[in-house]
């Protein structure tokens, strides 16, 4: 038996040894790359947002000695074109998408690892596929629930009153009370004038809500071109449309992946996706691992946070190594 390592920080940058290109239909071109080991378990980076797209940081996660690392930018996010694209893209679509991906590159089983947006993405894949997950790693859980869409527009203003002023400031006072139709209006407006500011504000706004302490690259990022304008468009998309899956959906149906060896790490004061989803989906999976972060926010890169997920991921090397 391998005991358990004792890493907590990030693996050294590296580079991918494969980036290319998948086209997905008539519209959406998906782009993803491979790093690590080539011959190594494979594990699946699911981002954020949904829109948000992924990073290099990203890659740090992972022992690339005994990691074959996939990364993609999901439909309209990041490097996949076209950018903020809301045709055609939907949960069911994404996890065809993942499925495309797996067999393109001729991997049979993965570990998926996803945080917030991730992290439902993440649990739709597993009960859609649930043969095809070695093991689940899941941070800042999101559930799809319309409680948590209604916190995010509304109730973070108990936390973050600033952050929420000058989100809800953005719009003419009559508009706050349907934050959610008056943004997607402007954000889904064709003049880059309209939608560009709109989309920014939406982008800072979750930026500035997601560390426990104020994090100013973190807002930095949020407020870059590429990550905004993905952002706002795909989550005020996936919003408006109940993200398109039923209410309750994946806590319904969790007992297709109560056999998939999961873990979950969720930040005690993450205001974004708040502990009380990350508390339902453990009561509902007992089996799952369940670690609170008592000093931790939503950011996948707060010191407790970071660490339990590489410590996770360096304990599921002894499992399939």
């Amino acid at each position: 038996m391998i005991s358990a390592p004792t890493r907590s920080d990030f693996y050294p940058p590296i580079e991918p040894y494969q980036t290319a290109r998948l086209v997905l239909d008539d519209v959406h071109t998906m782009y993803y790359e491979q790093s690590g080991n080539p011959h190594g378990v494979p594990v699946l980076f699911l981002h954020g947002g949904p829109g948000a797209g992924a990073s290099a940081s990203h890659r740090q996660f992972f022992d690339p000695a005994f990691y074959r690392i996939v990364i993609f930018d999901q439909r309209g996010a990041g490097r996949s074109t076209p950018l903020g694209e809301l045709v055609d893209n939907t949960t069911p679509l994404l996890i065809d998408d993942i499925e495309r991906l797996r067999e393109k590159l001729g991997i049979s089983r993965w570990v998926v690892f996803g945080g917030s947006w991730g992290s439902t993405l993440a649990l739709a894949y597993a009960e859609s596929h649930p043969n095809r997950v070695m093991a689940l790693v899941l941070r800042g859980i999101f559930l799809c629930q319309q409680s948590e869409i209604d916190w995010f527009l509304y109730g973070l203003k108990n936390i973050f009153p600033e952050a929420w002023r000058k989100f809800a400031g953005h719009l003419p006072e009559h508009e706050r009370n349907n934050i959610l139709k008056a943004y997607y209006a402007l954000i889904t407006d064709p003049d880059p004038a309209v939608h560009i500011p709109a989309a920014r504000a939406w982008s800072v706004y979750e930026g500035s809500c997601s560390s426990l302490i104020p994090n100013e690259m973190i807002v930095a990022n949020f407020g870059s071109d590429r990550v905004a304008l993905g952002l706002a468009r795909m989550e005020s998309h996936y919003f408006m449309n109940d993200i398109f899956l039923p209410e309750n959906y994946l806590l319904d149906n969790i007992g297709r992946i109560r056999h998939i060896p999961t873990t979950i790490v969720q930040g005690r004061y993450d205001v974004v996706c708040p502990i009380v989803s990350a508390d339902d989906l453990a009561r509902a999976f007992p089996e799952a691992e369940y670690h609170i972060i008592n000093d931790a926010g939503h950011s996948a890169f707060e010191p407790g946070t970071r660490a339990k997920l590489i410590g996770t991921m360096e304990r599921l090397k002894s499992r399939f190594g």
